[in-house]
């Protein structure tokens, strides 16, 4: 049972820390974005720093996540990755929103199965 529980994991942690590296290296398909999905994409690229960083973000994340190390933290870093993927699909570039919300579904999957974790994030400030 603790195999197949890892199996989400291992598949959010291969999308992470492999599909980045395509990008970085051009590999991989290149399908036509619709005008705006290319437009906020090279928006996002020429700021010279953005790409660099949400890439450098998912393969960390990614790595940590497929090796099982600070897997919380990796989600915790993810997060706001995962709702731009989700949202650029959703509003800018539906083609590819079956992917999308694969691997959005994965992270939902993954931080179910480290719930407890996050306890500490649901708890009101107060008398703290």
């Amino acid at each position: 049972m603790k195999t197949i529980a890892a199996i989400p994991r291992i598949l959010l942690g291969l999308v992470f820390g492999v599909m980045p590296w395509m990008a970085i290296l051009h590999r991989g398909p290149n399908p036509p974005m619709p005008p705006a999905a290319l437009d906020f994409a090279s928006a996002l690229a020429k700021t010279g720093y953005m790409m660099p960083l949400i890439w450098g973000t998912e393969i960390v994340a990614g790595l940590m996540i497929l090796l099982g190390i600070f897997v919380p933290f990796a989600l915790v870093l993810l997060a706001p990755v995962l709702v731009n993927i989700f949202l650029f699909h959703a509003f800018l570039a539906p083609s590819g929103r079956g992917l999308a919300y694969l691997v959005c579904l994965l992270a939902l999957i993954v931080a179910w199965q480290y719930r407890r974790a996050f306890d500490s994030l649901f708890v009101s400030g107060a008398g703290a």
